[in-house]
């Protein structure tokens, strides 16, 4: 069976950052991660589906094999699979989405399954308690007779939602139902699969396991509980240098020439990235942070994705996520908690959409600078390449190349509308 994995999107609902299959998180990227269940599943054959605009970044990692580029990325997967299926003959093909994080027991239930069962293909399923803004399984019995898109809170078909891990009896069969298939805008594969499910047998293969999808920057957040280490004792490189009045705790990963100072502490779980600097008094906890970094004096940071060569100085990074070459002045501030204490939104192309998170810092793009005393307010996100001056409050998102200055403040005043009370607090408690 071959594995073709599609990464060819523009990751464009991912902004201010870029490349989602690529961005460092606990020593790996989720491309390399992805290759790396897959492999352990016993797929031994994966062709790569990239674009041009990220084709440098994928030659990097698949060295030896060959890259299907897609060249029209308006055809969605419709155009990633008509790139890549004609190098597949009539061999069984698996599906398999960069963006859809799922445990290597997934794949190899649909191997299995494949091998054993005489169907037209399978496509993995999770079942859900509440609504989830994605395509549904509509069953007849154990076949599957159609995939009803984001179909509205109520009008679900069912309590199936579509995982991208398809597998495909025929490559030749699939690639001439997308050759047939009349799309509107890039939905040719879903219009391709409607007609396969009239011609041949597919059925739904259940998931338990955990599952992440990736598209908004946000949800890496969510997938970092599943990168970071879990359980055991503390692993430290031999070359790293740890101060004795250190505290380290926990399963924590500590890279090459990593100096940790003294009294910092780094509670688990955490990733530590080579040559990075952890000064005194700083605390990391539940965090991934990237190579070359400094994680100044007196900084905390928490439940946070910290790219490479990120450098701070007395501040806090909450459940945030950091893009590489950044640097915070002294006393810059991720605020992470509403005040009312409640969901967090994020503005997309104009649209405030529902995170999901009631802790939620920021997502701050590369090359950016703030000076010293700027605070972010929950959801804010920077694009790469801005500098933001000094005693700044940032309290919308920033395009990209921006320079941010305040020159005067005024202070309004109104009637509070929002109640709270120290019990609301209890969940937020448990994760400290």
């Amino acid at each position: 069976m071959i594995a073709i994995l599609i990464f060819a999107g523009r990751s464009r609902r991912f902004w201010p950052l870029q490349e989602k299959s690529f961005f460092p998180i606990c020593g790996t990227t989720l491309i390399e991660e992805q290759i790396r269940r897959l492999q352990s599943a016993g797929i031994d054959e994966i062709l790569p589906v990239a674009g041009r605009h990220n084709l440098a970044l994928a030659r990097k990692i698949f060295k030896r094999e060959k890259i299907v580029i897609q060249e029209d990325l308006n055809l969605g997967m419709r155009g990633a699979l008509l790139s890549a299926l004609p190098a597949c003959g009539k061999k069984p093909v698996m599906i398999v989405s960069s963006n859809d994080v799922i445990d290597e027991s997934a794949y190899r239930d649909l191997i299995m399954k494949g091998r054993t069962k005489k169907t037209g293909g399978l496509i993995l399923a999770k079942r859900v308690k509440k609504y989830f803004p994605g395509g549904y399984l509509s069953l007849k019995g154990k076949k599957i007779i159609g995939i009803v898109e984001k179909p509205g809170a109520g009008r679900e078909p069912g309590d199936l939602v579509n995982i991208v891990a398809h597998v495909h009896a025929s490559a030749g069969i699939l690639l001439a139902a997308l050759k047939a298939s009349k799309p509107v805008k890039d939905d040719g594969y879903e219009t391709a699969l409607d007609h396969l499910f009239k011609k041949e047998s597919y059925e739904a293969v259940i998931y338990t396991g955990p599952w992440q999808a990736i598209k908004y920057p946000w949800h890496l957040l969510s997938l970092l509980p599943l990168f970071l280490p879990a359980g055991g004792k503390p692993r430290i490189a031999k070359s790293a240098r740890i101060h004795p009045s250190a505290v380290i705790e926990g399963p924590v990963v500590i890279g090459e020439n990593v100096q940790v100072f003294a009294h910092a502490t780094i509670r688990g779980p955490c990733c530590i990235g080579a040559g990075t600097v952890v000064a005194s008094n700083a605390l990391v906890r539940e965090s991934s942070v990237g190579e070359n970094c400094v994680i100044g004096y007196s900084t905390e940071v928490v439940r946070s994705i910290v790219a490479g060569g990120v450098w701070t100085h007395s501040s806090y990074i909450g459940d945030s996520v950091v893009g590489t070459n950044t640097s915070f002045g002294g006393g810059t501030y991720t605020g992470n908690l509403r005040m009312d204490e409640g969901e967090i939104f994020s503005s997309v192309d104009g649209e405030k959409i529902p995170t999901g998170l009631k802790k939620f810092g920021a997502v701050i793009g590369a090359n950016c600078r703030t000076g010293i005393h700027v605070s972010l307010s929950p959801g804010i996100k920077i694009g790469s390449g801005s500098f933001i001056s000094s005693s700044a409050l940032i309290a919308e998102d920033i395009p990209d190349n921006s320079f941010v200055k305040t020159e005067s403040v005024k202070m309004t005043v109104r009637k509070n509308r929002w109640e709270t009370s120290i019990g609301d607090r209890d969940e937020f408690r448990k994760k400290l």
